[in-house]
């Protein structure tokens, strides 16, 4: 039994490696992008704008990075919750994107433990549905 679809979107595949592996134990299917652009393209396909759970998103990528790619999703699927990660902190762009509505800025290398808290706290908390 699947506890639904995390989407990760990091430039580094053995960061996207880690991630799935760690998250994947948990029962969880992972889509993996990586950068903005082609995690725009995986959300389009299929029913992904409605079935993914949780989208984890690094920053710095090249073509169309987190910033960018954080605006799009939150316009187009508004429901699902954002963590950010980066491994470069900066307490402005934060604070920026947690006005736009991210839940969570963690900071790389993510420990097990606090990204499995995280996920496990947002997929219980479910989407950001107002009707």
């Amino acid at each position: 039994m699947s506890a639904g679809k995390i989407m990760i979107v990091d430039d580094e595949e053995d960061v996207r490696e880690v991630m799935k592996v760690q998250l994947e134990g948990k029962n969880f299917k992972i889509l993996e992008a990586g950068d903005g652009e082609e995690a725009i393209a995986v959300m389009k396909k299929e029913d992904h704008m409605v079935n993914v759970g949780l989208i984890i998103c690094d920053i710095r990528m090249p073509k169309v990075d987190g910033v960018e790619c954080v605006d799009y999703l939150r316009r187009e699927a508004p429901g699902i919750p954002i963590v950010v990660i980066t491994a470069f902190p900066d307490t402005e762009l934060a604070t920026s994107l947690m006005k736009k509505g991210i839940k969570d800025f963690l900071v790389k290398p993510v420990e097990r433990e606090k990204l499995i808290g995280v996920v496990d706290k947002l997929i219980a908390a479910g989407k950001d549905v107002s009707f």
